[in-house]
């Protein structure tokens, strides 16, 4: 690979690494702060907001293929199918995303092997 790939995957590790670990270290402090005063001040909203507002941008992009193609259209559909229907029926979030990211190779494979 070249040594420019390696440079964005370092940066994209850090930079996910940071979305983690920030808002823990300032809870964490802020936590601190609260029991040295004593007094019991409720969670930033905006901490609670994050995590639903990272996983909705991720979901929104994840929608729309790279590839315009047919085939990966159909796999992105049959992707979102099988996890929703996996996940009305288990009510978890591990088994429906694996469930949808199985159909989703699936069907890739699938596509690739009868085209080519």
């Amino acid at each position: 690979m070249d040594n420019a790939v390696w440079l964005a995957m370092a940066i994209c590790a850090v930079g996910t690494f940071l979305l983690r670990v920030l808002p823990m270290l300032w809870m964490k402090r802020h936590l601190i702060r609260q029991q040295a005063a004593a007094t019991d001040a409720p969670m930033p909203v905006w901490l609670t907001v994050l995590a639903p507002t990272m996983i909705a941008a991720m979901f929104g992009v994840s929608l729309v293929p790279a590839n315009q193609s047919f085939s990966a259209w159909l796999a992105t559909a049959l992707g979102i199918l099988t996890t929703l229907l996996v996940w009305r029926r288990t009510r978890s979030l591990g088994w429906p995303v694996c469930a949808g990211v199985l159909m989703f190779g699936v069907v890739e494979v699938v596509a690739l092997v009868a085209g080519g």
